[in-house]
């Protein structure tokens, strides 16, 4: 499309002249001053772009500047030079990965293995994990002692704040028992279990954590018990943000607790609820490998049919293989990719509801 004279100039009929446009010259004036307008912005408000320093770093050093090695994926293995340095392989290692054929169908078997394992966790733990925390956000909204509310609150936090080494040690303990290095009785859960009918008294005995089959529920359960609390903030903050007119306007309706919460609570919530969904999926295949070493180690080998995961594979292949290792962590973060896409298409066209 071609500019016009008169997209510029505008006629002045007294003086019989063309003139530049008024709404131009603001736009040239704006535009010539657009980034001391910047630093002025900046300067004013300096604390809160101070404030942003170190989130900045934190992208910087643990999220853009490890791109740099998944190079790695698409070069010879060589531990000797640089990434950088290094000959162009090509695709060689996903397809490894994803066919396998001769020497690499070992590579495959176990990445193939490893993503299903990976998948599994991950959406075992969005149908149950991902209910807990608005659950326990309507139970904490109904609560009215402000000072009962927030010792539960604190106790459901405080899982979230203890280290990884610390959860998986407690919860080998309280599966195993104290004598978990001689293993002579089961721990206190093993033993409720065992009392319910849950698990055998051979299971209890041998220890359910060396049990590949208990591997899931017990990642699940702890998984739950460690996020649930931290994760009902969002949605706690979302509910009390509730004006209080929309539950007198219900009470007047008839509506109790229950017709509350279905009619007023949770259609007040539901833009939140899509949003933390969404953010949800985008990490369903994002399974630390902290926590399953943790759980696993000196467990067996057999509990690795259900517990090997993506980072896990990576991490035993990263030593001897590389790129392998690199390109088995790039294959998992394009899926999670894909799912946010995914996931927002469909929460924008059903809802009118997404993150971007």
């Amino acid at each position: 499309m071609k500019a016009k004279g008169s997209d510029y100039l505008v006629f002045d009929t007294e003086a019989g002249v063309w003139r530049q446009n008024p709404e131009q010259i603001v736009r040239d004036e704006v535009e010539k001053h657009h980034w001391k307008h910047v630093a002025v912005t900046v300067l004013k408000d300096w604390r809160l772009y101070l404030m942003l320093v170190p989130m900045i770093l934190v992208f910087l050093f643990w999220r853009y500047f490890p791109m740099y090695e998944l190079l790695g994926s698409f070069k010879v293995e060589d531990n000797v030079k640089p990434v950088a340095e290094r000959l162009f392989l090509g695709f060689s290692n996903f397809k490894a990965l994803l066919t396998g054929s001769g020497t690499f169908s070992q590579y495959s078997t176990e990445f193939w293995q490893a993503m299903r394992n990976t998948f599994l966790l991950s959406f075992y733990g969005l149908c149950f994990g991902f209910p807990m925390p608005i659950l326990l956000a309507l139970f904490f909204n109904e609560i009215r002692g402000n000072i009962s509310r927030s010792i539960l609150q604190v106790l459901t936090y405080l899982p979230k704040f203890m280290s990884t080494v610390i959860m998986t040690s407690l919860i080998i303990m309280l599966i195993k028992g104290a004598n978990s290095v001689l293993e002579t009785e089961p721990g206190i859960l093993a033993q409720l279990l065992q009392r319910l009918g849950l698990i055998t008294e051979e299971s209890a005995n041998a220890g359910i954590l060396r049990d590949p089959n208990y591997f899931r529920a017990i990642y699940q359960v702890t998984g739950i018990w460690e996020t649930a609390g931290y994760d009902s903030i969002v949605f706690f903050a979302a509910i009390i943000a509730i004006a209080p007119t929309s539950y007198e306007a219900a009470q007047i309706d008839g509506a109790n607790k229950w017709a509350q919460m279905r009619y007023v609570v949770l259609p007040s919530i539901l833009s939140t609820i899509v949003i933390m969904l969404i953010t949800r999926i985008g990490n369903m295949l994002s399974i630390g490998y902290e926590k399953v070493i943790l759980l696993t180690e000196n467990q067996g080998s057999n509990l690795l049919k259900t517990a090997q995961v993506i980072s896990t594979y990576s991490w035993t292949k990263k030593a001897d293989k590389p790129g392998i290792a690199s390109a088995a962590e790039m294959l998992n973060n394009v899926v999670g990719m894909l799912l946010v896409i995914g996931a927002n298409t469909i929460a924008r066209k059903a809802s009118n509801v997404s993150l971007y």
